[in-house]
C-alpha cells in the first residue's frame, strides 16, 4: 500500500501534536539544514501552522548560495581567457565579484549550462582542441559523480572544486554557542554519508537532530520528533527518511570522494573558512585540478554592501528582515546568490512568503 506523505487529515493530527508538545516549552528554534526542505516547507505553508514559539529558519544548505564570490570569479576569470566553463544553470547568475559567469556569456564567453558533470565530459571528448572546465559546486550528494569524472577524464577536461562536505559546517553553526536547538538535517546528503557523522555532533554539542525526507508530512513528523527530544533534554540522531537513508550511507560513493579527493579548509558564504569542509583534487589527478592547470589564485572580495545572504546562511536573520529583498533585490535583479538558486533562501521566500503571495 503507497503511503500519501501530503494526506491532509493526517497533516492535522501532527500540527495538534506539535500544538500539544509546545504548551511544554517556551520559544524554540529550529533549523532545516537543506534547500529543499526550505522549499517545502514554504510550498506547504508549515510555518503557518506552528504555535507562535515554534520557529523554523533556514539553514546553509543551498550549494550555490554558500559559494563564495571568491570561487565564482575564477570560474569567470577562466571564462574571460577563452576556456569553455560548464556549470550548473543555477551558478550562471550568481554574482561574483562584480559580475556573473551570465555577464560574460552575453559578451560571447563559451559559458555552457549543464545538467551533470558527465555532460561536461562528453563536451570534452567531443572538443579535444578545446579547453573545457567543469565549475563543481554541491555537498556529498554531488561528489561522487565528479570524483568518476575526474577518473575518466581526457587531457582537454579540468575540474574547479568548490565542493564542500556538509558536517562541519553544522559545527560551524554551534560553535560558539547558538541558539538553534534543533537540526532537520539534509536527506540527499544523508543518503551518502549515512548517520554516524551527526551522532558525533550530537554527543559533542547536545543537539537532537532528525534526518528528514522531503514530502510535508516528512517534516512535521521530524518537527513532533525534534520537540519530544528536546522536551525529554535528549539529542539523539533519528532517521526518519529511513526509506532511502541507511545508517552507513553510500559506502561506493563514499569511497571514490575519498579516492580522488582530499579533504581541507573550505570557505563557506556566511561562514567564513570551515575546517575539513573542503573537497580538493588529490595530487595523484592533479592534472585534472583547474587550480593547479590554470595557477590559479584566490584573492579576497569585500562583501557587497547591503546583501545579508551571509546572515541569511546561518539563520541569524530571514529573508524578509534583509533590507534588499523584494525591493532591490528580486528574482529578476538579484544582488545575492540566495536570490538566485531554486534552493535558495530568499528565492523561496519572494515566491511563497511575501504578503502579497501569502
Amino acid at each position: 500500500m503507497e503511503f500519501n506523505f501530503s494526506d491532509p487529515t493526517i497533516a492535522k493530527g501532527l500540527v495538534g501534536r506539535i500544538e500539544k508538545l509546545a504548551k511544554n516549552i517556551g520559544n524554540v528554534k529550529l533549523m532545516e539544514l537543506c534547500g529543499t526542505h526550505t522549499y517545502t516547507i514554504a510550498r506547504a505553508g508549515i510555518k503557518s501552522l506552528l504555535p507562535e514559539n515554534i520557529t523554523l529558519i533556514s539553514g546553509p544548505g543551498c550549494p550555490v548560495c554558500i559559494t563564495p564570490d571568491e570561487e565564482i570569479d575564477l570560474a569567470i576569470r577562466l571564462a574571460m581567457e577563452g576556456i569553455t566553463v560548464c556549470t550548473f544553470g543555477d551558478m550562471l547568475r550568481v554574482p561574483g565579484g562584480n559580475r556573473s559567469l551570465e555577464d560574460v556569456k552575453k559578451e560571447g564567453g563559451d559559458v555552457r549550462v549543464v545538467y551533470s558533470v558527465f555532460d561536461a565530459l562528453h563536451i570534452a571528448k567531443k572538443n579535444p582542441e578545446k579547453e573545457i572546465m567543469f565549475f563543481a559546486v554541491g555537498f556529498e550528494t554531488t561528489a561522487p559523480a565528479t570524483a568518476l569524472a575526474i577518473k575518466e577524464a581526457p587531457p582537454n577536461f579540468s575540474v574547479l572544486s568548490a565542493h564542500r562536505r556538509f558536517p562541519p559546517a553544522m559545527e560551524a553553526l554551534l560553535k560558539g554557542g547558538s541558539e538553534i536547538e534543533g537540526f532537520i538535517n539534509p536527506g540527499h546528503v544523508s543518503s551518502i554519508v549515512g548517520i554516524k557523522p551527526y551522532q558525533r555532533i550530537a554527543e559533542l554539542y547536545h543537539i537532537p537532530q532528525v534526518i528528514a525526507g522531503f514530502e510535508p508530512l516528512d517534516v512535521l513528523v521530524s518537527i513532533v520528533i525534534l520537540l519530544k527530544m528536546i522536551i525529554d533534554g535528549s539529542y539523539d540522531v533519528v532517521n526518519e527518511y529511513s526509506r532511502v537513508v541507511k545508517e552507513k550511507g553510500n559506502i561506493k560513493a563514499m569511497g571514490v570522494i575519498d579516492e580522488v579527493f582530499e579533504t581541507g579548509e573550505g570557505v563557506w558564504r556566511g561562514l567564513g573558512i570551515v575546517p575539513a569542509s573542503g573537497l580538493r583534487i588529490r595530487e595523484k589527478w592533479e592534472e585534472k585540478d583547474a587550480h593547479k592547470k590554470f595557477g590559479l589564485k584566490v584573492r579576497n572580495i569585500k562583501s557587497k554592501k547591503g546583501c545579508r545572504c551571509g546572515d541569511v546562511l546561518r539563520g541569524i536573520i530571514t529573508p524578509l528582515q534583509c533590507p534588499l529583498f523584494s525591493s532591490s533585490c528580486t528574482p529578476a535583479t538579484p544582488l545575492g546568490p540566495c536570490m538566485v538558486s531554486s534552493e535558495g533562501a530568499c528565492g523561496i521566500a519572494y515566491q511563497y512568503e511575501r504578503e502579497e503571495n501569502k
